[in-house]
């Protein structure tokens, strides 16, 4: 599944491309893929014919674009996209091709230069909708890419991502710490950071020298903050070289792929000797997905 890295690298892609641009024309090629439009397809399509993309933000895994909506309409909305488990956003300027076997929605693109924007989902775990904008309870940017203090009400559930200066590391660290569950658990939880997924979770618990399953509230606090910065650092490096792919089902909207997973030192891994120590990395079961550790360095407590 995409993690913050990856959606921010989308985001990011998306920024240099549409922004500024009026969406002309929308074909919904599986409606599941728009199944939180109450209307369905003509809600979805009324919403968006003639609305411009103001800016592209990002909060945790959730995607959205601001629209400067036409004259009249009176309300503040978003373009929201979840890319679920394989979803991507590509831009192109071919206007004459057909939509691809796994394209579930198509927006054209006004401009000097056409474009066309798809929302590809091979296995269509993710949507997209058109949302109200809501202010953000701390009055701070809704999220990453804009300034705006408001953000989607689909997304207002979840926290700061953790690589949001606005986080505040040490408060985290102690909701944390009141929790009784599996610290991996709490990391995974995108109430109390958004943007932390499988991947990451390893990597910072094995930079941080913690065991997943050791309870939360049983690590003392220090090591907690710890353990954020340790996902702050790896996702920001992550970030910088475009996320994480391993097969074709993550790419950005130029149909690149991240190359991280070359700098990961345990989820993958298992076998192999730890990059710290020399233990072979182990892989367990954790909650329908698998943790990866080096059962040396990250004794469980």
């Amino acid at each position: 599944m995409p993690e913050l890295p990856e959606v921010e690298s989308v985001r990011i892609g998306l920024a240099g491309h549409v922004l500024g641009r009026t969406i002309e024309g929308v074909c919904v090629y599986r409606p599941y893929s728009i199944r939180h439009t109450p209307g369905g397809a003509e809600e979805f399509q009324d919403e968006l014919m003639g609305a411009t993309f103001a800016e592209v933000a990002r909060r945790g895994k959730f995607l959205w674009f601001i629209l400067d909506a036409p004259e009249g309409t009176g309300r503040a909305l978003a373009l929201v996209v979840h890319l679920g488990m394989s979803g991507q956003l590509r831009v192109h300027s071919d206007t004459e091709s057909g939509p691809g076997s796994h394209t579930r929605v198509r927006l054209t693109l006004g401009g000097a230069s056409p474009m066309i924007l798809d929302f590809v989902d091979q296995r269509t775990f993710g949507y997209m909708t058109v949302d109200e904008l809501v202010l953000t309870t701390d009055g701070g940017p809704g999220g990453v890419g804009t300034q705006l203090p408001a953000l989607p009400a689909r997304a207002a559930h979840i926290a700061r991502d953790l690589t949001d200066p606005l986080l505040d590391l040490a408060a985290t660290a102690e909701r944390m710490k009141s929790r009784r569950s599996p610290v991996k658990a709490v990391l995974l939880d995108q109430g109390m950071a958004a943007g932390v997924g499988n991947i990451y979770a390893d990597e910072a618990l094995w930079r941080a020298r913690i065991n997943g399953g050791t309870r939360a509230d049983r690590i003392a606090l220090p090591r907690l903050i710890a353990l954020l910065e340790a996902g702050r650092e790896v996702m920001t490096e992550a970030l910088a070289q475009g996320g994480t792919s391993f097969d074709a089902l993550y790419v950005n909207v130029n149909g690149e792929s991240g190359y991280f997973s070359r700098s990961l030192n345990v989820y993958g891994r298992a076998g192999d000797p730890c990059p710290r120590c020399g233990e072979p990395i182990r892989r367990e079961a954790f909650a329908n997905r698998s943790s990866h550790f080096c059962p040396r360095c990250q004794r469980r407590k």
